[in-house]
C-alpha cells in the first residue's frame, strides 16, 4: 500500500488552521520542527489541562485528501492545513490503517500511527456543520471519526509535498484506530 504526500502544513502558535510550506521537518520522538504541538508530552491545551505529563502520542496529524473531495461534495470548501493537519495525503485509507503502522514519508521520515484524531466543537467554529461531517454514526450505531490520524516520530527527516507514502503493517494481530 502507498500514497502520496500532497500538502504539509506547520505553524508555531495556537491556531486552528495551519499554513501550508515548502517542506516540514519531523523530528524523532517530538514531532514537526516549530509546529506548536511538536514535544515528548502533551501539546493539546485541553489535554495539558488535564494532565501534563501525558506523552504526547499526537506529534504529527494527518489527513487524506479525499476527505476534502468529500466534504467539497456536502458544500463546505475546507483546504489542506485548514483543519490543522501536518500532512496531507492521498492514495492512503489512513483511517482503515491499525494502531502500530509505519508511515515512511519521503526518503527518511517514518510516522508510527497511534489512533484517531478525536475531533472538537472548534471545528464547528471554523465552519458551521462542520463536526457532523467529520464525526457521525455508523449502521450500528458506533462513533466513526474521519478528521484524520495521529502519530509520533519515529524517524526524523524532511517530508514535502510529492514525496511517496509506504506503509509498513506491524505483526498482526492488528489494533484497530480508537481516538487518542
Amino acid at each position: 500500500m502507498s500514497g502520496t504526500v500532497t500538502v504539509v502544513s506547520s505553524n508555531g502558535a495556537y491556531s486552528f488552521t495551519k499554513p501550508n510550506r515548502d517542506s516540514v521537518t519531523l523530528l524523532a520522538g517530538l514531532g514537526v520542527e516549530g509546529d506548536v504541538h511538536a514535544g515528548v508530552t502533551v501539546k493539546h491545551r485541553s489535554r495539558v489541562a488535564q494532565d501534563p505529563t501525558q506523552p504526547n502520542l499526537r506529534q504529527v496529524h494527518l489527513i487524506h485528501e479525499e476527505l476534502f473531495d468529500e466534504l467539497h461534495e456536502a458544500g463546505f470548501e475546507v483546504a489542506p492545513g485548514d483543519l490543522g493537519e501536518n500532512v496531507t495525503t492521498r492514495g492512503i485509507d489512513l483511517l482503515g490503517l491499525p494502531v502500530g503502522t509505519l508511515l515512511h514519508l519521503g526518503d527518511e521520515a517514518v510516522v508510527e500511527v497511534t489512533g484517531l484524531r478525536n475531533p472538537c466543537l472548534q471545528i464547528d467554529n471554523f465552519r458551521g456543520g462542520l463536526l457532523k461531517q467529520v464525526v457521525g454514526r455508523d449502521e450500528a450505531g458506533n462513533v466513526v471519526r474521519k478528521a484524520g490520524i495521529m502519530g509520533i516520530v519515529a524517524t526524523g527527516g524532511t517530508v514535502r509535498p510529492g514525496d511517496p507514502v509506504k506503509v509498513e503493517l506491524p505483526a498482526a494481530p492488528h489494533r484497530p484506530l480508537d481516538r487518542v
